[in-house]
């Protein structure tokens, strides 16, 4: 009897992951022409690539279609669909980070309280402050705000000694509930004439997306994003734990720190554009790591490209569930992530 030992497992996992990223950009750009052409008022799979490519260069392609439409392409439905990837892909690369860092499964942006400091800061920025610096008001209170949740959520778990993986995502959803208690007073205090703008904020959505203001959740993606992927061996030390982390030269404490910086910098800044949209850091990287295996150098990209198909998908289901009424996305990722983070629960205790 003889045994077949396989000399290149590595370019098997290599080869696994080119066909993974490959298959995962074509189902994003089919994604993405389906959630432009769907809607209240449909519109054919050429007209949205037509549209696209007579803005990239006037004169292509023969205009068929009338003003209304490409306006309902080009000014609505482009940059929501566009903002709903760059929101799924961040979410879920912080959640990733952040499930290495705390070796804790159950962390996401949303149960450690991060969104709800991202909510808190953008709904005092509307309702109280006002855009003091411009556009950037908002983002940059939602920064601070989601800064302040995560180094309440640290102290709170210190001073608890929650150090477990379960006391620690317990912490954080206490930490979550005094937070939006005290948004809640910020929205009774302010001009009840303006509570409609800030529902936005608590259930989620899309519906607000500008062309002029992509460029902010974009670059922050682009530089945070390129940073934690850089930190892709650091992160995989982190997964075996602090003391084999240490002994390989890695300040646990300050990466760590670090690690949470960027994702509050992230999560405030999608949450000032999108709202709350929950459990999409939690669940896209457990499904990638099912995929791809745990190498953070793959997980943290796939994790990027997954969130964006997936929260592309909830906008469409959100826009097409009671058309022509848009459901805030938040509660369609909220039924979702509640059914799998029950899953997720059976399946550690199993």
């Amino acid at each position: 009897m003889s045994v077949v030992i396989d000399a290149h497992p590595q370019s098997h996992r290599l080869n696994r992951t080119t066909v993974f990223v490959c298959g995962g950009v074509a189902v994003l750009l089919a994604s993405l022409s389906l959630a432009i052409s769907v809607g209240a008022v449909p519109v054919p799979l050429g007209t949205v690539w037509g549209v696209f490519a007579n803005k990239l260069s006037p004169g292509l392609v023969e205009q068929t279609w009338s003003q209304g439409r490409e306006a309902i392409v080009w000014e609505i439905r482009f940059p929501r669909a566009l903002l709903a990837m760059m929101v799924g892909a961040g979410l879920a690369m912080v959640g990733a980070s952040l499930q290495a860092v705390t070796r804790n499964p159950l962390a996401d942006p949303h149960l450690l309280g991060i969104s709800s400091g991202g909510a808190f800061g953008a709904i005092l920025a509307l309702l109280h402050t006002g855009l003091f610096i411009g556009l950037l008001t908002v983002p940059l209170l939602a920064f601070l705000g989601a800064l302040g949740a995560t180094a309440i959520v640290l102290g709170v778990s210190r001073f608890a000694d929650a150090t477990s993986a379960d006391r620690l995502v317990l912490a954080g959803v206490a930490v979550s509930f005094i937070i939006m208690a005290g948004a809640n007073v910020l929205i009774f205090l302010g001009d009840p004439r303006a509570t409609h703008t800030v529902v936005f904020w608590m259930l989620g959505g899309l519906g607000l997306a500008q062309w002029g203001q992509l460029i902010y959740p974009l670059v922050i993606l682009a530089v945070c994003g390129a940073w934690l992927i850089a930190q892709a061996s650091a992160l995989n030390a982190m997964t075996i734990g602090d003391e084999s982390a240490a002994t390989l030269g890695i300040p646990v404490a300050r990466f760590r720190l670090a690690v949470f910086v960027v994702g509050a910098l992230i999560t405030g800044v999608m949450v000032a554009f999108s709202g709350i949209i929950g459990f999409v850091g939690l669940m896209v990287p457990h499904i990638v790591r099912m995929l791809v295996g745990g190498d953070y150098l793959r997980v943290l990209p796939s994790s990027a490209l997954v969130g964006a198909i997936f929260l592309l998908w909830a906008d469409i289901a959100a826009r097409t569930i009671m058309a022509p009424e848009d459901m805030p996305i938040g509660i369609v990722t909220g039924l979702i992530g509640g059914l799998f983070f029950v899953w997720l629960l059976g399946r550690r205790r199993g």
